[in-house]
């Protein structure tokens, strides 16, 4: 490329990103540490001082922490036997592994509360068979929402540090462990000297996502009514923003600290490029199970992927139930909610304002990806790899931390991208292509890669114009990877909950995802016909996710790297 339109598209780049991220982000910053003779840390250290906000942050952070750790434990051996063997049912064990995704967490865990609440199918099932005391029922999340937490942020993250730990262990040269093997180490040596220490790189990366998810996740504290944690503290405490900047000071503290774990993962380890190679000189010989072992890796895939569907289950049965009180199952099933789900005026809207969001979010994610990702792997010009660590900010910088950036602008810098009937489309588009962005980088640079330049050198050195080599070579090459992660920003986008609830105000306006959860608070049949909404958004997800796997491949969890 060359080098003078790399600039050009660099500093434009860098300049949409500024005034429409970090400007937001910086905004934030500046109300919480403003005070009225300029500089102040008060706010800052009122939010320590005060013992509410000090549990919520303690709560929140703690979240971050067993949930990230919980994952590891479920991920981490998943992805060392999908690499090492080859057993039985593989290939759709391996899609199967992925279902927590299809699923926005906040909905599922709408479902696991009426599976382990205290009139909850499991209840109803040990009742049934003499195991708990029909008159003091166990209520498992009364007591325990701290793990009901726990459980819906492992259950629906473990498939992205999965896919990083295998997209780490393919770019392993497989000659190290060979060579250890040569020497006599055992596998567990192997294992603890080679293989952990080579992959540490995508599995701390892997891990930074699901910690800054985990510590920003809003959706399911709400559902679960676990107030006491930092998110919901700062939802509530939106209709203070006027009078109290303590808000903007707690928002601080959170970006401070994702910031930190992003800092770690991509200075320590994200570098760390020992023992790999974007193209393997070889690959490793995976290893046929047969007889009992092979179907024992299947039945621990099975067993993972049906806990995991539990609050897919759950959602499932309550959208076409017509009753479902203390009963294993619903006593008696109807798909009128579906109807009932499509035909809400709060819904149909929805689901058009969704798309247009997610469309023009999408598009807008192609066009910077597309020209950020060509710029770091195909220019020669300074500080590239400055510019790809700045794109992959947003996955760094809390969702919510977003929202509260754009909602305070909306009323003030921003204003112009709210119009006059009080429509945030622009603020909404905007919001979720800023938050999508680094997955379409992930995956052309990715992309471009795994493809020849050679061939582009050719088609230029043949007199083809920049324009007419990049469509016609480049373009072609780099499609899959392309598509892929253009589906998973779009399907993501659709089902984006942070942005949605804070910067949709009225019903008019409201995302699918802001829908459901007023739906959840509407009386009758409000919870029934939330869960129908939410099949239809796993399906949709569904066939998102698995088009974007098959088009990635082995490079999906590139995607989700930091």
């Amino acid at each position: 490329m060359n080098n003078r339109r790399a600039t050009i598209i660099t500093v434009l780049v860098t300049l949409f990103f500024g005034v429409f991220f970090l400007y937001p982000v910086f905004g934030i910053l500046k109300v919480a540490f403003s005070g009225d003779d300029g500089f102040t840390w008060d706010y800052f250290f009122t939010v320590f001082g005060n013992p509410n906000y000090l549990e919520g942050l303690w709560n929140a952070f703690t979240l971050g922490i067993v949930s990230t750790l919980v994952t590891f434990l479920i991920a981490l051996p998943l992805a060392l036997a999908s690499y090492r063997w080859v057993f039985p049912g593989k290939v759709w064990l391996s899609v199967l592994i992925l279902a927590p995704l299809v699923l926005p967490p906040f909905v599922g865990a709408v479902g696991v509360k009426h599976i382990l609440g205290v009139q909850g199918a499991l209840n109803a099932f040990l009742i049934d068979f003499g195991i708990m005391s029909e008159t003091s029922p166990t209520d498992w999340l009364g007591k325990n929402k701290f793990w009901g937490v726990v459980m819906m942020n492992a259950l629906h993250l473990y498939p992205i540090l999965f896919m990083n730990v295998i997209a780490a262990l393919n770019k392993l040269d497989p000659a190290m462990e060979q060579a250890a093997q040569n020497l006599g180490a055992s596998p567990w040596k192997r294992f603890r000297k080679i293989t952990v220490p080579l992959c540490m790189p995508g599995i701390f990366a892997g891990a930074a996502i699901v910690f800054i998810w985990s510590f920003t996740e809003l959706g399911v504290p709400l559902v679960f009514d676990y107030t006491v944690v930092a998110p919901v503290q700062i939802y509530n405490g939106i209709k203070d923003l006027s009078d109290n900047p303590t808000p903007y000071a707690l928002v601080s503290v959170m970006l401070i600290i994702s910031l930190l774990v992003f800092a770690v993962s991509k200075l320590l380890l994200g570098e760390n490029n020992l023992g790999s190679s974007t193209r393997p000189k070889a690959r490793y010989m995976q290893k046929t199970l047969i007889g009992f072992k092979g179907w024992l890796i299947s039945g621990i895939f099975l067993l993972v992927f049906l806990i995991a569907a539990v609050p897919h289950f759950g959602v499932i049965f309550l959208s076409v139930s017509g009753d479902w009180y203390g009963t294993i199952l619903p006593d008696d099933m109807t798909l009128s909610h579906y109807g009932d789900g499509l035909g809400h005026p709060v819904v149909v809207g929805s689901i058009k304002n969704s798309l247009i969001y997610s469309l023009g979010a999408t598009f807008l994610n192609v066009v910077l990806g597309l020209a950020i990702a060509w710029v770091i792997v195909r220019s020669t010009i300074r500080g590239r790899t400055l510019i790809d660590g700045l794109m992959m900010l947003p996955l760094a910088v809390p969702g919510l931390v977003l929202a509260f950036g754009y909602r305070a602008l909306s009323e003030g810098s921003f204003s112009w991208l709210v119009n006059s009937a009080g429509d945030p489309i622009f603020l909404l588009i905007l919001a979720y292509a800023m938050r999508r962005l680094p997955f379409v980088v992930r995956a052309a640079v990715a992309g471009l890669e795994q493809s020849d330049p050679v061939l582009e050198e050719a088609a230029m050195t043949l007199g083809a114009s920049p324009r007419r080599t990049f469509m016609r070579i480049g373009l072609p090459l780099i499609g899959s990877s392309l598509a892929a992660g253009a589906i998973l920003a779009f399907a993501f986008a659709m089902l984006e909950v942070s942005d949605s609830l804070i910067l949709a105000q009225q019903a008019e306006h409201f995302p699918i995802t802001k829908a459901i959860y007023s739906l959840l608070s509407m009386l009758g049949n409000g919870h029934e016909v939330a869960a129908a909404l939410g099949v239809w958004a796993m399906a949709f997800l569904a066939v998102a996710i698995i088009g974007a796997y098959v088009l990635l491949g082995r490079k999906g969890g590139g995607v989700f790297r930091l």
